[in-house]
């Protein structure tokens, strides 16, 4: 209840700020007295309790000097006190440096606005894309005389020197240059002088950013491909190592047909490969390039983006400068690559973690990729694979994170379109790690074949095939199916297997049925009698096989 009146209390000040403006000084500085105290204590007390819920990467959202209030637990003050305290730090002043963009402005931004709008925090990983991206740009600048030579190498040096010092650790990031762009425009201007000034002549940070920010999800594809192709090599290997394993195949969890290992693992075989390809054509259409573009409507000089682009190995210049600003599908699309691509590693995670427990136990982790109990000493957990199944739910959330950022935005450019990075950087790097691990986890692991062959009788796996037989007999399959929903019953009654009935038992069932039924019979005959393209008989799967060591140049002697 007194979080009711607390709330009213609040909201009611908040208006009150307002209507006691008018009124006389002496009321209007006791209304704002007692408003700071208690909005001081209690958000402050609320802000205390949350920062544990911060990430390292995110403490640039915590002020710099909370003075009195810096304490892990909220300690009550006298009023006035808090007051002075208040007072202290809005009339704090310090010295900063002028913004490349500041010329009409007369005032500096606070340091809360400082804190909330910058993006160095995180964009500083597009450090190299943005250097690349500015020493095309330079090039072309100076082969359209809009910059001289001597300019044009005086950027380049500078730009080198910063991409050196940047990856010796010896480069400082500024939170008051904002992002990755003005933090080396700003270094470059302190390291060369004028030259520099003249390097964002028709360009704007809008087309500068995607420029980089294109270039860096390239370079991520071309990443997850290499992991997506060790992770395919791996499992490619684990089959190869499990020929002619028979193992129960499932639908909705229910034991239905019998399949070859080697069938299953090269199903997941393939759906990366189509993950791959999903990327591969993302990289297509994403790679068009921006710069140039400047803010949205171009510009009047006399540049030549075609250069820049075949520099940069574009496949040409974005033809409509405004798209070129705000056009976030490209992320849209990559995050939606990743997201399926972690949806197949998460059904990897998941049936390799059933498999593994006690109730399967088809297969056994080898302790390199397992982990323990705090309290119960015998457990052994496939924690690699769980994780797996839990990291997809992030690169999920990194995708709708961008769609619901994008869904309501006009054209051109708007400044929510910063919060498009920390999504991809995350969704980058955690499927990285799926991968890796999904890939090491592969080759850590043993099926357990006598308990694999001692699970395949229950289930009746080869009624399927027996209904096949009686179709080859002429039999139509919806009566072929009734006969052996039939037979199945009988086994059920009996707790036996379809091979354990006699001719005289499956002939009082239908006289269709003969001796070379038994053929059919079985979940070796069962495996053996599929033949269509993709199945799971033994010569399908051997020629699947073939092809997935050819493609992956897989030595079948290693």
């Amino acid at each position: 209840m007194f979080y009711v009146w607390w709330l009213l209390f609040i909201t009611a000040g908040q208006v009150g700020l307002h209507i006691c403006s008018n009124l006389s000084p002496p009321i209007h500085s006791f209304f704002i007295y007692h408003h700071r105290v208690y909005m001081n204590m209690e958000s402050l007390a609320v802000f205390n309790s949350s920062l544990s819920l911060y990430s390292p990467s995110h403490d640039h959202f915590i002020p710099k000097n909370l003075g009195p209030f810096r304490t892990t637990s909220l300690q009550p003050m006298h009023k006035m006190e808090v007051r002075c305290a208040a007072q202290a730090q809005s009339t704090e002043t310090k010295s900063k440096e002028a913004k490349l963009w500041g010329g009409r402005f007369e005032e500096s931004v606070t340091d809360a606005v400082e804190r909330f709008t910058e993006s160095i925090s995180f964009d500083k990983a597009l450090y190299k894309h943005d250097i690349m991206g500015s020493k095309a740009h330079a090039s072309m600048l100076a082969k359209q005389g809009l910059i001289t030579v001597n300019d044009r190498d005086s950027i380049h040096k500078g730009l080198s020197e910063i991409e050196r010092l940047i990856e010796s650790g010896k480069f400082e990031w500024r939170t008051d240059r904002e992002d990755v762009h003005m933090n080396i425009e700003a270094a470059l201007t302190d390291l060369i002088g004028e030259p520099a000034k003249k390097l964002h002549t028709a360009r704007s940070r809008n087309d500068q950013v995607l420029t980089d920010f294109r270039l860096w999800i390239r370079d991520a594809i071309d990443a997850i491909g290499v992991k997506i192709k060790y992770l395919q090599f791996s499992l490619v290997k684990l089959a190869m190592e499990n020929e002619g394993v028979i193992v129960p195949g499932y639908t909705h969890l229910q034991r239905a047909q019998p399949v070859l290992l080697q069938h299953l693992l090269l199903a997941f075989v393939e759906q990366l490969e189509r993950d791959a390809g999903r990327l591969l054509d993302c990289r297509v259409r994403l790679n068009f390039c921006p710069l140039g573009a400047c803010a949205l409507a171009g510009t009047g000089l006399p540049i030549d983006r075609f250069m820049t682009s075949d520099a940069l190995d574009f496949t040409a210049p974005m033809r409509n400068s405004i798209d070129a600003v705000s056009d976030r599908d490209f992320v849209m699309e990559f995050l939606s690559a990743n997201a399926i691509t972690a949806i197949h590693l998460s059904r990897l995670g998941e049936e390799w973690v059933l498999w593994a427990s006690e109730e399967f136990g088809f297969v056994t982790p080898s302790d390199k990729v397992s982990t323990g109990s705090s309290i119960m000493p015998q457990k052994k957990n496939p924690d690699p694979m769980e994780l797996v199944r839990g990291k997809s739910a992030r690169v999920v959330g990194d995708l709708v994170t961008l769609l619901t950022l994008c869904k309501g935005l006009p054209l051109a450019y708007n400044r929510d379109l910063q919060e498009d990075k920390e999504p991809v950087f995350d969704s980058v790097k955690t499927i990285l790690g799926m991968l890796e691990v999904s890939a090491e986890f592969a080759q850590n692991i043993t099926f357990n074949r006598e308990r694999i062959q001692k699970s395949l009788p229950a289930g009746h796996l080869d009624a399927t095939t027996l209904a096949d037989y009686l179709v080859k007999k002429g039999i139509p399959f919806r009566t072929s199916h009734d006969i052996v929903g039939r037979a199945v019953a009988v086994c059920v009654s009996k707790s036996c297997q379809l091979q354990d009935l006699s001719v005289d038992e499956l002939k009082s069932i239908d006289p269709v049925f003969d001796k070379d039924v038994y053929e059919f019979l079985g979940v070796e005959n069962s495996v053996k009698k599929f033949s269509s393209y993709g199945s799971t008989g033994s010569a399908c799967v051997a020629s699947q096989l073939d092809h997935w060591v050819t493609k992956l140049e897989i030595n079948r002697g290693v």
